[in-house]
């Protein structure tokens, strides 16, 4: 009678109580800022008993490479939300702008005011003029910035 309860609280059984799940899962401890790599990851089967609680990297090779955000710990499974990109730009270094639109590319250095992943809007000080503007970090270390 207790699961039929449960049943009807939450509308359905758990996905993970019906299969067993194989997880990545640090062999050692990973510290915050550490770069993630495969030799400190092993498989740890997580059976039908057992809860997994929120959203879990499943996948080694999402995580392989990337940085952790806090300290994980040796055979718990690692939440998605404390895995991040590796920064190409780092806050106060000297990057290069660029500016392009059709027929014209302009080009000059900034300071960086905060840390960037690939992808990332990150705000820059200009040496020359120093305004401040905002583009994106782009996979050569340079920022892209649009004119608008």
């Amino acid at each position: 009678m207790v699961g039929f309860v449960a049943i009807c609280l939450f509308g359905r059984i758990p996905a993970h109580a019906a299969e067993s799940h194989a997880l990545p899962v640090p062999a050692i401890t990973i510290y915050p800022g550490d770069p993630i790599k495969d030799e400190w990851l092993v498989d740890r089967d997580f059976g039908a008993t057992s809860p997994l609680r929120g959203n879990v990297v499943t996948n080694r090779s999402a995580i392989i490479g990337k940085i952790a955000r806090r300290t994980l710990l040796p055979g718990a499974p690692i939440p998605a939300n404390v895995v991040a990109e590796r920064k190409i730009v780092g806050n106060g270094t000297k990057v290069r702008i660029v500016f392009e639109q059709p027929g014209i590319e302009i080009a000059t250095y900034g300071a960086a005011l905060q840390d960037g992943a690939l992808g990332d809007v990150i705000s820059l000080r200009n040496i020359e003029t120093g305004l401040t503007v905002t583009g994106v970090v782009q996979a050569d270390g340079s920022v892209r910035v649009n004119g608008g």
